[in-house]
């Protein structure tokens, strides 16, 4: 199957890594908490969710920003847990070619599995490639926007070259398809630095060692999980 987002990078990303502009810097967790509970404000978060589901690409950063952090606020979220379609999706996927039957399947699960985690890029990588198949350039642009939205959310925290200026994740999932959209590949080493995973990188032409991501909300609810 195709890998559909290593050919949308140049749409995905408009700007150097070197060269990032708009970044804000760290979520203010506590603060986002606050504001998405807030039924008529600004970032209510049911009404942020339904916007993303639908790819509405005027979301603002802010808007952005409570949409991807906020999440963690959520009942469904369980940054290592793994959706029970994984499987299902991985045999129909296994298929040296797909029929439109296959291609419906692959959708179905790729939704099962974004009711559970919105913002895995794997899914929505799988029905870019179910859209582009069927010629569905609505859906598939839609599906586009949703990407961005997430993405300009992460890149909005940081340029990950040091623990202080850390890209924010929520999922460490995400880490990686950072790493591909920046043009890097993983180096096979990944450590946790208190509360950062630090990924190295394979030799580079900008001479990059690692990325740093900081992973909080995924220890902190590793931590709910098996505290008590």
């Amino acid at each position: 199957m195709k890998t559909y987002f290593l050919q949308l990078c140049l749409l995905l990303v408009s700007f150097s890594f070197y060269a990032q502009q708009n970044i804000i810097g760290k979520p203010n967790y506590k603060k986002i908490k606050k504001s998405i509970q807030k039924e008529n404000g600004d970032f209510y978060y049911p009404a942020l969710m339904e916007r993303f589901k639908a790819g509405d690409s005027t979301m603002n950063i802010d808007e952005k920003r409570h949409l991807y952090y906020g999440f963690i606020n959520e009942d469904l979220y369980s940054p290592y847990g793994r959706s029970d379609y994984s499987d299902s999706l991985r045999e129909v996927l296994k298929k040296p070619n797909h029929n439109d039957g296959d291609l419906d399947e692959i959708e179905k699960f790729s939704d099962s599995i974004l009711v559970e985690k919105p913002f895995s890029f794997k899914a929505m990588n799988y029905k870019l490639y179910v859209f582009d198949t069927k010629k569905d350039t609505l859906n598939f642009n839609k599906t586009i926007d949703k990407v961005n939205i997430v993405l300009d959310a992460i890149f909005s925290s940081g340029d990950g070259k040091k623990k202080e200026s850390a890209f924010y994740v929520i999922e460490t999932s995400h880490e990686y398809f950072i790493l591909e959209v920046l043009g890097f590949q993983f180096g096979g080493t990944q450590r946790l630095i208190e509360h950062y995973d630090y990924l190295e990188i394979a030799e580079n032409e900008s001479g990059i060692e690692g990325l740093y991501f900081d992973v909080s909300p995924c220890l902190q609810s590793l931590s709910n999980t098996f505290g008590d």
